[in-house]
């Protein structure tokens, strides 16, 4: 957990790139991003350094040869301001600055590195550039957790959203749908809207949490670093972001992928994975021509948040779960393409739950209403009852300011998804109930827990209007006795 000295050092960094001109949040995570990669990069060549002198050998594998010592963070951040800022700017050494050799040491030093096309120092003052340095410099990150932990931390501090409905999803509703779900020692799990790559952290932590012993097996250890997470991101910035999100929470080589997953050129990822977890983007329209065909086969749509669902089912393989955050919309909606896909994956494969959340969760970047569904690829049907939960607090008021409050769902919601037999005596009248298949089938496909919901209304007795009538006239009697009153106290 992270600390409260560690959450004010990270809070006077984030100040300072405001006062200091770089007010927008995504460049201020990006170059804070930029700078603690570089620190990190100095901090693997001294690691080797270490280990080259413990064994008396030479070191083997430089990121800063021996004449590029002055781009090493232990050189320059003890520089003056203005060297400092020229090293950074301008090819001092080998014909290379600081920022440019952090773009061309290569993919052999993580993941990051190989999305650094377009990045951009943004920094625009010797001043600020030490100021942040120092600050980062003396923010202790030794250990996975921490590390994490601090990049959490910043990233929390997107206040606005993105473009195309894309914004942060809030960590405790990703941790609830990991819970839900309880990835396995062989998953493969994706993400097709990663983002910052909140999804494939989350997943990760629960197994570090939940099944710390399987971190001793080193078969497991190298599905966990290498092939266990992939996110598809069409964002630089964000690659960027979630790249280092991932390696700071320990897992180094994930496959990141920078395509748009819905496009032509994606066509290939298909029948991969063994989970989805995903929040992708609820307000894009794409022409036809850009989509890839086999999603159209599947969902006839413009609509982003009806073709990812589509995506997805190509994307699982058969026995593949799905937890994925859609719009209401998703929900009820009565075009064709609504119920196509409604029908997809109810009739065609196995939807287990929908839970549906209040409008304040995405709070403050959006007041939409949201629910998530939860599904399983068969190919062959299988849905027999599926599970709804009206979420009615999440732990958080449902207003911009987001405070913690004492009302929370979300503990109630996972423990009763692991154990649906229970729920089958469960009344519609409550907060969660089973629906049967044929119920949902004669509603249209329609998943709106509205339609399913029953509400018992309390009974009031109204008093007859002949007795109102007259307790009115007992009440202007009294007050006009009360006038008389007053009016002999001011004779």
């Amino acid at each position: 957990m992270i600390t409260g000295e560690i959450k004010s050092q990270v809070d006077k960094i984030w100040e300072s790139f405001w006062t200091g001109g770089v007010s927008n949040p995504l460049t201020v995570i990006e170059q804070f991003t930029y700078l603690l990669f570089i620190r990190r990069l100095d901090e693997a060549q001294l690691l080797e350094e270490k280990k080259a002198a413990l064994i008396k050998k030479p070191i083997s594998n430089f990121i800063f040869p021996p004449t590029a010592t002055e781009l090493r963070w232990n050189s320059f951040k003890n520089k003056d301001p203005q060297i400092m800022f020229d090293l950074f700017t301008k090819p001092m050494v080998d014909g290379l600055s600081v920022f440019e050799h952090m773009k061309q040491v290569g993919a052999e030093n993580g993941v990051f590195a190989k999305y650094m096309t377009g990045a951009t120092f943004m920094i625009p003052t010797p001043r600020l550039l030490d100021q942040v340095v120092q600050m980062i410099d003396k923010i202790k990150m030794d250990d996975r957790d921490t590390k994490g932990d601090v990049y959490e931390y910043l990233l929390s501090k997107i206040a606005t959203a993105g473009t195309n409905g894309q914004f942060r999803t809030p960590r405790h509703i990703i941790r609830m749908m990991v819970d839900m779900v309880q990835p396995t020692q062989e998953d493969t799990i994706c993400d097709p809207s990663a983002g910052t790559a909140g999804f494939l952290v989350s997943a990760g932590e629960y197994l570090h949490q939940n099944h710390p012993d399987w971190f001793h097996d080193k078969s497991f250890r190298e599905h966990y670093n290498s092939s266990m997470f992939t996110g598809i991101e069409f964002d630089n910035t964000m690659l960027r972001i979630g790249a280092m999100n991932l390696q700071l929470h320990g897992i180094e080589s994930p496959n990141l992928i920078g395509k748009d997953a819905l496009s032509e050129s994606n066509g290939d990822v298909r029948d991969r994975f063994s989970l989805i977890l995903a929040n992708p983007p609820f307000k894009g329209s794409l022409d036809y021509d850009g989509v890839e065909t086999s999603i159209l086969k599947t969902v006839k749509s413009k609509k982003t948040e009806l073709l990812f669902l589509g995506l997805m089912l190509r994307m699982l393989k058969t026995g593949g779960r799905c937890a994925v955050i859609v719009p209401d919309g998703v929900l009820f909606g009565a075009s064709n393409a609504h119920k196509q896909i409604r029908q997809e994956i109810i009739e065609n494969h196995k939807l287990d739950a929908v839970i549906s959340m209040p409008s304040g969760v995405f709070m403050p970047y959006a007041g939409v209403s949201t629910a998530v569904l939860f599904f399983t690829k068969t190919g062959t049907g299988g849905t027999d009852k599926v599970w709804f939960y009206d979420m009615g607090a999440d732990g958080y008021t449902l207003d911009a300011k987001r405070s913690e409050t004492k009302n929370n769902d979300i503990q109630d919601i996972v423990a009763r998804y692991h154990n649906l037999t229970a729920e089958a005596d469960r009344k519609r009248t409550d907060k969660s109930f089973l629906v049967p298949f044929a119920d949902i089938q004669a509603n249209d496909w329609d998943l709106s827990i509205n339609r399913y919901k029953e509400v018992v209304y309390d009974e009031v007795t109204y008093a007859q209007p002949s007795v109102i009538i007259q307790d009115i006239k007992n009440l202007q009697e009294e007050n006009k006795q009360k006038l008389l009153i007053l009016e002999e106290l001011l004779k």
